[in-house]
């Protein structure tokens, strides 16, 4: 099972000096995105337990259009291993003026993650 979000950084994304975003606002998108999974898999939201990788590999800036990506790789008796990838797809182009963007030809990963989820038994949807 897979979800995408889409989303614009906004200036109050910005947490450091150049506009840049902090890595943790993509983790809470990530987290976003796991919540709509175990919805869609299991009828509740669950509960995000934990990252055994993050990478960031690119920085995302204010104004950059991002794609993040999700998708269940296991499922256990309650827990749910995810890949989550998060993708620039727009870019703005202050140097050419101040509504200016580019549409990137190629997605640009920016952070790739492994996390799991837990689901109590209790809440899981049977069918």
């Amino acid at each position: 099972m897979k979800t995408t979000l889409k989303i614009r950084m906004s200036n109050a994304d910005a947490h450091y000096g150049g506009n840049l975003v902090d890595g943790a606002r993509i983790l809470g998108l990530f987290g976003d995105a796991a919540t709509e999974l175990l919805i869609r898999n299991d009828g509740d939201e669950g509960l995000f337990r934990a990252y055994e990788k993050v990478d960031f590999l690119v920085p995302v800036y204010a104004g950059d259009f991002l794609e993040i990506e999700a998708v269940i790789l296991e499922q256990g008796n309650t827990s749910r291993k995810m890949e989550f990838k998060c993708f620039k797809i727009i870019m703005p182009r202050p140097d050419i003026s101040e509504s200016a963007c580019d549409v990137l030809e190629d997605k640009v990963l920016t952070t790739y993650a492994i996390g799991t989820c837990i689901v109590p038994k209790d809440k899981q949807r049977h069918e």
